[in-house]
């Protein structure tokens, strides 16, 4: 993606309460299989674009966040809400590299990581988060998974190149495992989660945008790759889906 490219994707994706499918009946689901967390545990949400989980996450327990990202435009969004709320005393927005997070060894109980994992790849991310968490620590993640095994072709070019790592359920299960996670459990995201606070605001922008940007075809090729994604969502919904994976480091 050239710089232009990257410039005309933030615009879609401006002022989204979330980066990725999600929803905060989904993160206090996932939160609800951790037990045995400290009364204020040490969180580190990474990728946490403008933070709806982030914020979800806070109002679901009494832990301090540290809140990381690399785009700034979205912690400013998230610092503005964590003012409103009142909420500077336990959420923290951190501009960081998930590749190379600036944290001491053992350093949080729990790290979430929704829709953010694939950035590195998930058995990256499974391992070089690892040494962050305390014994024991919890790591709860989303990641993009194939639900049924029958593939159309169609989709399974689409997914070849969008994200050639994508994987089963099953297959990740392993992964999770090989990597010195205990599985505490998972589900697939509801398809509602991909729709009210995702694809439906970006779907609504399409319209201007492109009449915006009429004479423009690197633009335009942006925006035809954000309508080709969720029309697969809409045709093939069935098929794959993100899933939560929680998982304790013992």
């Amino acid at each position: 993606m050239t710089e232009r490219q990257a410039q005309i994707f933030f615009e879609i994706h401006k002022d989204l309460s979330r980066e990725g499918p999600g929803s905060n009946s989904s993160t206090q689901k996932a939160l609800s299989y951790i037990v045995g967390l400290p009364p204020e545990p040490r969180i580190l949400d990474v990728g946490c674009g403008p933070g709806a989980q982030t914020l979800c996450l806070a109002e679901s327990c009494r832990g301090r966040i540290v809140a990381v990202d690399n785009h700034e435009p979205f912690l400013a969004q998230l610092a503005q809400k964590v003012e409103e709320l009142k909420l500077s005393e336990r959420i923290t927005p951190m501009l960081a590299d998930m590749n190379q997070l600036p944290f001491e060894d053992q350093s949080f109980d729990l790290i979430w990581a929704e829709g953010s994992i694939f950035v590195i790849g998930m058995e990256t991310g499974l391992a070089k988060w690892r040494p962050f968490l305390g014994k024991p620590g919890y790591l709860a993640f989303t990641e993009v998974s194939w639900i049924r095994p029958d593939i159309p072709d169609k989709l399974m070019s689409f997914w070849r190149e969008a994200y050639p790592a994508i994987s089963t359920i099953a297959q990740n299960e392993e992964s999770i495992r090989r990597k010195g996670y205990e599985l505490i459990g998972d589900f697939v995201l509801p398809e509602s989660d991909w729709w009210q606070e995702y694809y439906r605001p970006i779907e609504a922008k399409l319209p201007r945008l492109k009449d915006k940007y009429r004479d423009n075809a690197e633009a335009l090729e942006v925006l035809a790759l954000e309508e080709k994604e969720i029309g697969i969502f809409r045709n093939y919904a069935s098929y794959y889906g993100y899933v939560f994976y929680i998982t304790r480091r013992d």
